[in-house]
């Protein structure tokens, strides 16, 4: 079966629930990483010689580009059924910062975390199902750009 309009909807709506506080949820997504996998500091140029994970223009653009790019994921899934990168510089960036496949893992588990925290009790396992697809999705496209 492929990726629902239902499904679509539930990750748009939710999308837009995330960027009603931007700076909270970005600075809850990166501190999720971080505790899952402190050494990944070092992959964010603007988490480099912080303390933790502060709150920042550039954590924030970074923040709605990672789940901007899932909610596009969604679209382009209902639409065609696959995912296309828009940004053909998207797996060069990934080598370049020395992302592997464990790294994919701990940032679905933080997107989930925080869509979850942000949808409030909008939250369901049919959201989440329709996150985790479209990032599933996005994370194939880039691993694959990547090789």
């Amino acid at each position: 079966m492929g990726y629902t309009e239902k499904q679509e909807s539930l990750v748009n709506t939710s999308w837009e629930s995330f960027k009603q506080n931007l700076s909270g949820n970005s600075v809850l997504f990166y501190t999720i990483i971080l505790e899952k996998a402190p050494a990944a500091k070092d992959l964010f140029s603007f988490l480099k010689g912080t303390a933790g994970v502060q709150d920042s223009p550039k954590l924030q653009a970074h923040a709605e580009k990672v789940f901007g790019l899932v909610r596009d994921s969604a679209g382009q899934l209902r639409a065609t059924g696959t995912v296309v990168l828009g940004d053909a510089t998207l797996g060069a960036i990934h080598i370049q910062k020395g992302v592997v496949d464990p790294h994919f893992v701990v940032v679905k588990e933080a997107l989930l975390k925080t869509i979850k925290e942000s949808s409030g009790d909008k939250w369901s396992d049919e959201l989440s199902t329709a996150w985790e697809v479209a990032y599933d999705a996005l994370a194939a496209a880039i691993k694959k750009a990547m090789s």
